[in-house]
């Protein structure tokens, strides 16, 4: 299991770094070239550097606040049911 996890953990290191650097020509560089230079066809319209993100962080914090009301609703059951059960 040990390998299966060193590669996993290196595949994913190497997408984020993929990714970040992407991000980081897309976001940085990008806007000092021409808009009729080749390069720009590389990367999707500038507006989308700042979209993404915030969809991305929109996502994020929606699914960690499902997360988090999730098991506060699991603990509060089992609260009720522990109450119940000591006054029976």
């Amino acid at each position: 299991m040990a390998l299966s996890d060193r590669l996993l953990g290196g595949a994913m290191l190497a997408i984020a770094a993929f990714v970040f650097g992407y991000y980081s020509l897309w976001a940085l560089i990008t806007p000092f070239f021409p808009a009729d230079s080749p390069i720009q066809a590389y990367f999707p319209d500038r507006i989308w550097a700042v979209r993404g993100p915030a969809i991305l962080l929109i996502v994020g914090l929606g699914g960690i606040g499902a997360f988090v009301g999730s098991v506060m609703q699991r603990e509060a059951a089992k609260r009720r049911e522990r109450d119940l059960q000591r006054r029976a």
